[in-house]
């Protein structure tokens, strides 16, 4: 799974990188560690064009009573995505990038202590998750916008740090995984190329949700 995510492209660069219309109330940038439940900016496409907007990254289902009813989906399994009642409608038709600079994942030592490491593109460009979304309504008629990052097995770069991994999707097929270029979405969900990442170790700092700075993707030799 991918629980953690840096971003810090600023708001501008993003509607140029996706030629996408900026929405209001954009979480702030830059931002080093995202988590579960905090708003995102996520891309769409409507019938006007592509539009940037904030998500909860936290899908829910439109049977969910609460925004506690249920697991958290955060993360959306490939190989199970169109039969899943809660995700198969939006695979469909509601499928989104959710823009990033790079993400963490975690190792255990035998002692069971948790490591860090941050992974990002080896060219230093941004990358985009392969996304899918839902509005869902509150029984108090609050109405949300939720997504869930699509994930796959890890390829045998990654698989020494996770077994899973996220769908990266390529600038040339933005427009395929929005649903801009007719069918075929599917074939797109697949791991990134053994090259497209590289990683390191980073500070513990970040097995908690309240640190946000800069020092959290600085290698840690410790």
């Amino acid at each position: 799974m991918c629980g953690r995510f840096a971003l810090t492209l600023p708001h501008d660069a993003m509607a140029q990188l996706f030629d996408a219309v900026l929405g209001a109330s954009l979480m702030p940038v830059p931002r080093y560690n995202i988590c579960p439940t905090q708003n995102v900016s996520v891309v769409v496409r409507h019938e006007d064009g592509r539009h940037l907007l904030p998500m909860r990254w936290g899908f829910l289902p439109h049977w969910y009573k609460t925004d506690r009813d249920g697991p958290l989906l955060i993360n959306a399994r490939a190989e199970t995505i169109a039969e899943k009642p809660a995700f198969r409608a939006a695979c469909r038709a509601r499928r989104c990038l959710i823009p990033a600079t790079g993400f963490y994942e975690w190792t255990k030592t035998t002692q069971g202590d948790r490591l860090p490491w941050y992974i990002r593109p080896t060219d230093e460009s941004h990358m985009a998750f392969a996304g899918i979304w839902q509005d869902w309504t509150s029984p108090e008629g609050i109405t949300q916008s939720t997504c869930a990052m699509v994930t796959i097995s890890a390829n045998e770069t990654m698989s020494a740090i996770h077994h899973r991994m996220p769908v990266t999707i390529a600038p040339s097929d933005y427009g395929l995984w929005l649903g801009e270029a007719g069918k075929g979405a599917a074939t797109l969900m697949q791991p990134a190329p053994e090259d497209r990442f590289a990683f390191h170790r980073v500070d513990a700092r970040v097995n908690s949700n309240r640190p946000d700075d800069a020092d959290l993707i600085m290698p840690f030799d410790g």
